[in-house]
């Protein structure tokens, strides 16, 4: 399953890397792609935002950009000796501090840590455990953040770190509950996994009978965990949360085999994750999305994106409009007053910073 699900996600999507294409509008929405071109081919899943002037990308091939303008020029800030590995996660606490996950089985997994601005880096994270697969890492601040693994001996596993990711300590399973058969999480827009207030975090899962969305209040130690009425499946399930605050919050999802399909694809929570309530077919995104977003100006506006589509809702994921036919893999907004900014990434070098 992680090979197929590895393979699939890697797949390729319609954007050329470059190309400024002018956003297909879709029900009157203003919002558009102003897409940025990086120089490279990477496909990126691994996206962190801190600013519409700021923001970094991680990729296949061990490739890491940041850019310090707008996109108007991409900086190489690779790992060396990292060519052969998949970014899928990228958090940044500002231009020069970040952390990236690479994902895969056994020692694939694994994370990079810059305080310079990506000149050097330092591996503070190597999984030992062929049978853990990292997907996603979050931070509640810029000391404290976890990752999250796929299950291991039946239970989803946490690393958690204190330091802004210089060390990391996997977290004892007493406290997390059982996974169900076939469950895992997707390593799809490094959103599997979000951080709140405090230390409060979800990750969300899929593969096995039901999607579900695990919720901690305490750093990680202790997890409690609900059913999601999304859709569930070998390809399908919940790829991406985002939370507003500790109440309120969207899943996306779907099948990612069925990319134009909205197959049962968003929900949403105003009680923190405890319930969800299914968005109907003819208000969800138009198909399976793997990346989701708040925006900073608006207090009930998301984002969501995917291979077939962007879609921006206006009333806090209850119903969705498509405002652009392209190709991407995740989104993420950051920043405040006018240094706000929202930015998208995905396939063939694709970078795109959202205008409204």
């Amino acid at each position: 399953m992680r090979i197929l699900r590895v393979a699939a996600l890697a797949a390729g999507g319609l954007l050329l890397m470059g190309q400024v294409v002018p956003a297909q509008a879709h029900g009157g929405s203003s919002y558009r792609w102003e897409l940025t071109p990086t120089g490279t081919t990477a496909q990126f899943r691994g996206l962190a935002a801190v600013s519409k002037d700021v923001a970094w990308v991680g990729g296949s091939a061990g490739t890491v950009l940041r850019t310090v303008d707008g996109g108007k020029h991409w900086q190489n800030v690779s790992p060396p000796g990292a060519e052969a590995l998949q970014f899928r996660d990228v958090e940044a606490f500002d231009a020069r501090r970040a952390v990236a996950l690479t994902i895969g089985t056994g020692e694939d997994s694994r994370v990079y840590r810059t305080a310079d601005g990506g000149k050097t880096w330092t591996e503070t994270f190597r999984n030992t455990d062929a049978n853990a697969f990292y997907d996603c890492i979050a931070f509640n601040d810029d000391k404290h953040g976890l990752a999250l693994s796929d299950p291991v001996d039946g239970k989803f596993r946490i690393a958690a770190t204190s330091d802004g990711g210089k060390s990391w300590k996997v977290q004892p399973t007493a406290g997390m509950p059982a996974a169900l058969a076939g469950e895992f999480a997707f390593a799809a827009s490094g959103t599997c996994l979000v951080a709140g207030h405090g230390r409060t975090a979800w990750f969300a899962s899929g593969g096995g009978e039901r999607p579900r969305v695990f919720r901690t209040v305490d750093g990680g130690r202790r997890w409690t965990v609900t059913d999601s009425p999304m859709a569930s499946g070998a390809a399908a399930g919940i790829f991406s949360l985002a939370f507003r605050n500790t109440l309120f919050g969207v899943a996306v999802g779907g099948d990612f085999e069925k990319p134009t399909e909205a197959v049962k694809a968003a929900s949403v929570t105003y009680d923190g994750g405890r319930t969800w309530k299914l968005v109907p077919a003819d208000k969800a995104p138009k198909g399976y999305r793997s990346g989701s977003h708040f925006v900073p100006w608006s207090p009930a506006t998301v984002v969501a994106v995917g291979p077939s589509g962007s879609d921006v809702s206006f009333d806090g994921g209850r119903s969705w409009k498509q405002f652009y036919d392209g190709s991407f893999d995740s989104v993420e907004c950051a920043g405040h007053g006018a240094n706000a900014g929202c930015w998208a990434s995905g396939a063939k070098g694709a970078v795109g910073r959202l205008v409204h």
